[in-house]
């Protein structure tokens, strides 16, 4: 969301763009307002809502300003524990709603970034991504491999492990949105450094003047990417910049 990106542009100086929910919107920091924006329509989210509640598939949805969640399980338990982290104002927004379809029928202005299904039964999984496939006008991220993320609990490290896909609007993607903001900047393809680690970053990785693949990703994993780097606990983001824009090699 554009709020949580916005908390981490702050902490690193970047005070001109963002881009958010896989490319579904940029920001201008500088002026505090949206510049471009592809949200989902609501009866596309309604329907697959209606897919997942049928199935008893866990989903979230996500806005310009808060996480839409029934339980906090999957990747909203991993943002609830982390946010209790983070000081209040750097939190993200979780809201928990019973009836979530309700709650988008009878909004009168909702803007949806995407959605996110989880499971951990890869048949059961698969089998929801068929019946999605039937519904036009949107893009299900291709993910096959399971998400591992960890939360602290005391002193005790719980494994959260699920398949997911996230879903949003056809063609938003995150290159999209690049291209958008190198027209209005008149910036050139070639000058472009995109640095990616999964899926979702494919398409600005390949299409960037100068992809890099962080280390320990799907991308590098699949040999995605201009160049590679290491992964970000070995500080390959700073690796890259230093590398190819500020010239400092190691």
């Amino acid at each position: 969301m554009p709020s949580s990106v916005k908390n981490i542009a702050m902490e690193i100086g970047a005070d001109k763009y963002i881009i958010s929910g896989n490319g579904t919107l940029i920001y201008d920091l500088q002026n505090e307002k949206i510049i471009y924006d592809a949200f989902m329509q609501k009866e596309k989210v309604l329907k697959i809502i209606k897919i997942c509640e049928e199935n008893s598939i866990y989903y979230n949805v996500y806005t310009k300003d808060s996480i839409l969640t029934k339980t906090l399980s999957y990747n909203a338990l991993f943002y609830d524990n982390e946010n209790n982290k983070k000081p209040v104002n750097k939190r993200t927004n979780i809201n928990i709603i019973e009836n979530i379809y309700k709650y988008i029928e009878e909004a009168n202005t909702i803007s949806i970034l995407k959605m996110t299904i989880c499971d951990n039964d890869k048949i059961i999984f698969s089998s929801i991504l068929r019946k999605l496939r039937e519904i036009q006008d949107i893009d299900i991220l291709e993910v096959e491999h399971m998400s591992r993320k960890n939360i602290k609990s005391g002193t005790q490290d719980i494994p959260i492990e699920y398949f997911y896909t996230e879903i949003s609007n056809k063609n938003a993607n995150k290159w999209t949105a690049i291209k958008y903001l190198m027209k209005r900047l008149d910036i050139k393809q070639e000058e472009v450094m995109a640095i990616g680690d999964n899926l979702n970053d494919k398409e600005m990785v390949e299409n960037a003047g100068l992809g890099v693949a962080m280390g320990k990703s799907f991308l590098s994993a699949n040999k995605i990417g201009d160049v590679f780097v290491k992964d970000n606990n070995q500080h390959g983001v700073a690796e890259a910049i230093n590398k190819y824009i500020n010239n400092i090699s190691n």
